[in-house]
Formats: structure tokens, C-alpha cells, sequence
């Protein structure tokens, strides 16, 4: 007989479907393909002129028609953020066979968060108003660019009448949104969520903002190889974009409509630094992974593979592989550790998601997406980082880490369903 509870009495939270939209693919099977070939999905931004940016390169999601997807309406009433979010719902409601009807709807939710959201709704309307008059601003303007309308034509298009909202912190967006989810699950909240994050700030403000911040890379020559966490060489982050959503489930539901279960959400932390908006304090990464082994009653000896946070910048690189050697202690030098940014980009809000995803296909295949580029570690940096090639491990119980500026950070234990 299956247990439905942990070893705290509180109900098991399965994953039951997934979906993706990222630089590298426009659903989970061809994203997951070139993740495992090591393809990069970083390029040239196509979008406007770059010429005056410190920064041309990013990880656009690319061959993205909204219009066939979700019809040339709501196209044009919904920003790309909104956009990316749906149709990756749309994907992880249809992985799950998750049908959602009057007998269920007031228990199902939607968490779907945002780092920055409408950044190129605002931008595009700042414009029309200073030279074109307030008069003709978009009267769709300010639905466009909120987080919580993510959710919120999510769940319209869905029927989802449960818990509604979007966390919003930075980097760990979606990751808190999966682990708020599992929460909410366990206090009886609901029976399923549709979870996951979004983002889509390719745009003149958002790279501009992050050169100020010298934070990009500026390796415009060679654009894939930009990303390059853990090397000597690296200059900065790269910004990518699109969405991660899963749909996860109380067992019991999950078990009662036969549902293929993908993976078990078995813990969830969440810290602060308290320390900087920009420098990471690894007592705070270190807190959140401890937490979240914790509450899954999982010890470092069990995990075998670590999707890292690793941005491609100095500071936190450094900062997650010290604070991975203090918690996992002598088990550090077996672990399988990547970085899939090296490929997909910094997705800001919607990277925790991602990441996630990846983190389950790693459990369901039993591979391991590589860290691109890794050519000439830092000091430091001697931990099994899976440089340029994937590699088949059997993986029982996966880590993903989520990092945010203001020092917030999230760590996901996700275990292999049925172990």
C-alpha cells in the first residue's frame, strides 16, 4: 500500500506534468534534447538595434508565433511574459491529463510568478505617451504588465478557481511559486497546482539596466560562449528568457485519477542573506539547502546531482560551490553538479522552474545535462561540475538551487517517485 504521507504526516506532493518554453527549445522534449547535446540557445539579440549596448548577445526564445498558440486576440492582449506562461501551462496541464472541471476547479491553483514582468509593455507605452499623448496608451496597458495576470489568464483559460497568485523575488521567483505550491498542498489548501514562473526582458531597459550593473557578459563575438559559470574566463551573466511550469499534485489525488507520476516535491527551503541586494552571503544558501534537506528527511550522502544556481559571475559561483562543500561535507566530491545556464541563460524569474524541470528529467533518464564552456575551471572550482558533455547517472534524489538578488534563496529536494 502506498504511504500518501511524509515522514511528518503531511501529504506527499507529486509532480504529474511539466512544461517548458527556453532559448533552446519551445517545449520540454526539444529543450531537454539540446540541453542533453550541449547546444547553446544564445545569440545575437534580433530585436532591435543593439548597436549603442555594452551588451548584444541573450537567449531569445525563438519561432514563437502567439498568435497560432493562443489566437491573434490574446496575442495582442498579453505581453510576452504572459505569453511564455500560458502556453508552458497549457504544455504541463496536457503532460498531466490533468482535467480540471466543476468538480474539482475550487481545488486546483495556479502560482505563477514574474522577476521584473510587462518590462516591454512599459516600455513601449512610456513611448506612446510622451510622444504620442496619454490618449493612446494601450487600454489593455496595465494587464499586460502586472505578475499576477500570469496566473490569472492562466487560470482563466484553465477554470482553476484555487489560491491564485505569484510570488515575486528576483532569480527565486518560480522556485519559491513550486515551493509555496507544495505548501499549499500539505496544509490542505488544495489538491493541485499549476506552478512555475515566467519572464521576458530581452528588452533596450532591461539589458541596459543590467550593463549599468556591469552584470552581462559583453563576449558579443562569440555568443555561445558567453555563459560560462565556473570559469576563469567568464565576464557576467547572460539574459535569457521563456517559462517553466508544472502541474503537482497531493498523491492520493494524483494516484486516485491514475495519473504518471514524474517525481516527488520531497522538501522545500527558503532564506534570507540579510546581507547585500547583490552580493550573495553563502550563510544564506547554506541555510536554505539544510532547510530543505530537512524537511525531506533526505541526508547529503542520499543526493546524487545538483542543478546549481551558477550564474556565470564571480561572486556567486564561488559563494554556491563553498556553501555546496560546507553542507554536503565529504559527499560534495560525489556529487554530479551542473549548470544549465551555461546553455539556456540567466532566465531570471523563470529559471528556478526550469531548472527544476531539468532536475525531474535527470531523475526520469537517469542523464545529467552538462556545464558548456567550462574550459579552464576557477580556483576553487574542483567539485565534478559535468563540463561539455552530459553523462548517464542513476539519479535517485535530485537538488536545485535558486538564488535572488536581495540575498533570498530557495533550494527544491525533488526524489525519484516510489524510492
Amino acid at each position: 500500500m502506498t504511504q500518501h504521507t511524509d515522514h511528518r504526516g503531511r501529504p506527499r506532493v507529486v509532480v504529474t506534468g511539466m512544461g517548458l518554453i527556453t532559448p533552446c527549445g519551445n517545449n520540454l522534449e526539444a529543450s531537454w534534447r539540446a540541453f542533453l547535446e550541449g547546444r547553446s540557445g544564445i545569440g545575437p539579440i534580433t530585436r532591435w538595434d543593439c548597436t549603442a549596448f555594452d551588451t548584444k548577445i541573450a537567449g531569445e526564445v525563438k519561432d514563437f508565433d502567439p498568435r497560432q498558440l493562443l489566437g491573434v486576440k490574446e496575442a495582442r492582449r498579453n505581453d510576452a511574459f504572459i505569453q511564455y506562461a500560458i502556453v508552458a501551462a497549457d504544455q504541463a496541464v496536457a503532460h498531466s491529463q490533468l482535467v480540471i472541471n466543476e468538480t474539482n476547479a475550487e481545488r486546483v491553483g495556479v502560482l505563477m510568478g514574474a522577476g521584473l514582468g510587462g518590462l516591454q509593455t512599459i516600455e513601449t507605452n512610456a513611448e506612446i505617451v510622451n510622444t504620442r499623448g496619454p490618449k493612446k496608451i494601450n487600454p489593455f496597458f496595465i494587464p499586460m504588465l502586472i505578475v499576477n495576470l500570469a496566473p490569472g489568464q492562466i487560470s482563466i483559460r484553465t477554470g482553476a478557481k484555487g489560491p491564485n497568485w505569484s510570488p515575486v523575488s528576483a532569480c527565486a521567483t518560480s522556485a519559491h511559486a513550486i515551493g509555496e505550491a507544495v505548501e499549499l498542498i500539505r496544509r490542505g489548501g488544495a489538491d493541485a497546482v499549476i506552478a512555475g514562473g515566467s519572464e521576458a526582458t530581452i528588452t533596450p531597459l532591461g539589458i541596459g539596466g543590467f550593463n549599468a550593473m556591469r552584470a552581462l557578459s559583453t563576449r558579443n563575438a562569440e555568443p555561445t560562449k558567453a555563459s560560462r559559470p565556473w570559469d576563469k574566463d567568464r565576464d557576467g551573466f547572460v539574459m535569457g528568457e521563456g517559462a517553466g511550469a508544472v502541474v503537482v499534485e497531493r498523491l492520493e489525488f494524483a494516484l486516485a485519477r491514475g495519473a504518471n507520476i514524474l517525481g516527488e516535491v520531497a522538501g522545500y527551503g527558503a532564506t534570507a542573506d540579510a546581507y547585500h541586494v547583490t552580493s550573495p552571503d553563502g550563510e544564506g544558501s547554506r541555510r536554505a539547502m539544510r532547510e530543505a534537506l530537512d524537511d525531506a528527511s533526505v541526508q547529503p550522502v542520499d543526493v546524487d546531482y545538483i542543478n546549481a544556481h551558477g550564474t556565470s559571475t564571480a561572486i556567486g559561483d564561488t559563494q554556491e560551490l563553498e556553501a555546496i562543500k560546507e553542507v554536503f561535507g565529504s559527499q560534495a566530491e560525489k556529487l554530479a553538479i551542473s549548470s544549465t545556464k551555461s546553455m539556456h541563460g540567466h532566465m531570471l524569474g523563470a529559471a528556478g522552474a526550469v531548472e527544476t524541470i531539468i532536475s525531474i528529467q535527470s531523475l526520469i533518464h537517469g542523464k545529467i545535462a552538462p556545464t558548456i564552456n567550462l574550459d579552464r575551471p576557477d580556483e576553487g572550482c574542483d567539485l565534478d561540475l559535468t563540463p561539455h558533455k552530459s553523462k548517464a547517472l542513476d539519479v535517485h534524489v535530485a537538488v536545485s538551487n535558486s538564488f535572488g538578488f536581495g540575498g533570498t534563496n530557495v533550494c527544491l529536494v525533488l526524489k525519484r517517485y516510489g524510492e
